[in-house]
């Protein structure tokens, strides 16, 4: 072979055979009755550990009602199909083709309850799936587990301690009305939760299901079902103290930022001998750890995990760790919120970023629901004192109803419309944003400062009296975004 022929095949195996590698192999051909015109969104989990949603595909319902979703991968995966604010979870096998189909579906939901805190799934109907298919098989063990477990709630309930002979009967009759399949992912999926379950009734040992399922064996990472099982095990084991380690222990090395401290101290426990699975629970201790900022704080157990990333020998960490700090960033309460640009009650559109330099108090509303109108009926009351000519506040509104011509009447044709002399938007049917801004029921609060930076991370109402004391009263340059509750005694972030 010439050394021209070897350079080009190796150009050829570097750069085109990953490219090959990673095309489409799975693909959602839908169709609805009623969906025409809205965007389908085909979402992921990026892992167990930090369950960030990653958006894979999307399309628009063409006026036919059909639409087309294409991901890659190499093992199956739970994976979301996501229109609006409704959506319908499954698991996707690589190398098969879906055929989905919608009936008609009422839309206005949302409208008459709150779909964040009860969601409403999307009622797919999936077409030529064979018997073996794993959604199939997890449904039938699912709803057997379901109706074993409520039918004998009184021998099963924690608090009346749980009777393991009804355990070993509830194990006996999945294996006879659910019986193992030649499909291998949901028999490791019917095998995994049982352990999990028999965990979490006490029925069995950490000690005892660590030797039976983790000893000797590879950490299964793309595996869904036995990382449930593995964050199931360990959960809340050292962040909140152990036998071995203290949760004052492990607060006094974070705030050290002592991780060399940490993992030998972790390595205490039996369990954790193993350096690898030592490292992934340092890394689900930590990231339980961000997430209390009462007793750690947030910016010392990012340092933390980002040297964790520095030093660990397992690519599979690496990965686990960038998406651990993505997910802080937008979990960050100072963090900078994304930009966007509405239309108002003229439709002209008016960007949020044309406010920047003042304090912006933005409200997420439904204009015909009760509780918006009252906390509106007190924005409008203390409007002229708080945002006066001279004042360096704003009130931005984002009406969240359906139809733009909600907001049109209530602002133009009633009685109240004119004592809400602020801007209005109307969220345009961007569901996305809705769910970046993460409003889950209205009316929401959001104060920026004029960095464009969250001043709290959860904002008081006008009802609580904030118009009256809030931050722009002060003359002092803005303050790092705390917690709502400091004023009160909690400690910063």
């Amino acid at each position: 072979m010439s050394v021209k022929t070897y350079i080009c095949l190796s150009f050829f195996m570097l750069f085109f055979v990953p490219l090959m590698a990673q095309r489409p192999n799975i693909t959602f051909n839908g169709r609805t009755e009623n969906g025409a015109g809205r965007r389908v969104q085909l979402l992921r989990y990026s892992d167990q550990l930090t369950m960030r949603e990653v958006q894979e595909d999307e399309d628009e319902i063409g006026s036919d009602g059909t639409f087309s979703l294409q991901c890659y991968s190499n093992y199956p995966m739970l994976v979301v199909v996501q229109i609006e604010n409704y959506s319908q979870s499954f698991y996707a096998e690589p190398g098969r083709t879906y055929d989905m189909f919608l009936p008609e579906f009422d839309w206005a939901i949302d409208e008459k309850m709150n779909v964040n805190l009860a969601p409403v799934a999307l009622p797919f109907v999936f077409n030529n799936l064979p018997d073996d298919e794993p959604n199939v098989s997890i449904s039938r063990f699912d709803a057997v587990v379901d109706s074993f477990i409520y039918a004998n709630r009184l021998h099963l309930e924690f608090h009346l301690r749980p009777d393991p002979l009804y355990f070993d009967t509830l194990v006996q009759v999945v294996n006879e009305l659910v019986p193992d399949t030649k499909n291998e992912f949901f028999n490791r999926y019917k095998h995994y939760r049982l352990a999990a379950l028999r965990y979490e009734f006490h029925f069995i040992s950490r000690t005892k299901l660590f030797e039976q399922e983790i000893k000797d064996k590879p950490i299964l990472y793309y595996d869904e079902n036995y990382m449930h099982l593995f964050l199931t095990l360990f959960r809340n084991s050292v962040s909140k103290g152990s036998r071995y380690l203290s949760q004052r222990q492990v607060a006094e090395f974070v705030e050290r930022e002592a991780l060399g401290n940490l993992m030998d101290s972790l390595g205490l426990d039996p369990l954790l001998r193993n350096e690898q699975v030592r490292e992934m629970v340092a890394l689900q201790a930590l990231s339980e750890a961000y997430y209390r900022p009462f007793y750690f704080r947030s910016e010392k157990v990012k340092r933390m995990i980002a040297t964790i990333g520095q030093r660990s020998k397992f690519k599979e960490h690496k990965r686990l760790i960038e998406n651990l700090l993505v997910k802080f960033a937008e979990d960050d309460v100072n963090s900078v919120l994304p930009d966007f640009t509405l239309p108002d009650v003229d439709k002209r559109r008016v960007s949020l970023s044309s406010f920047k330099g003042k304090w912006i108090y933005l409200s997420f509303v439904r204009v015909g629901e009760a509780a918006s109108q009252a906390e509106l009926a007190t924005m409008a009351h203390f409007h002229d004192s708080v945002c006066g000519d001279s004042s360096n506040v704003v009130f931005v509104t984002v009406d969240c109803d359906r139809e733009f011509q909600t907001m049109y009447h209530a602002l133009k044709n009633s009685r109240r419309g004119a004592d809400y002399k602020w801007t209005w938007l109307h969220f345009d049917g961007n569901y996305a944003l809705l769910q970046r801004y993460k409003v889950a029921s209205y009316p929401t609060f959001i104060l920026l400062n004029p960095n464009g930076e969250r001043q709290y991370s959860v904002t008081p109402s006008p009802a609580t009296g904030f118009l009256m004391r809030g931050p722009w009263r002060s003359n002092e340059p803005p303050a790092k975004p705390r917690f709502f509750l400091d004023e009160y005694g909690a400690k910063d972030r």
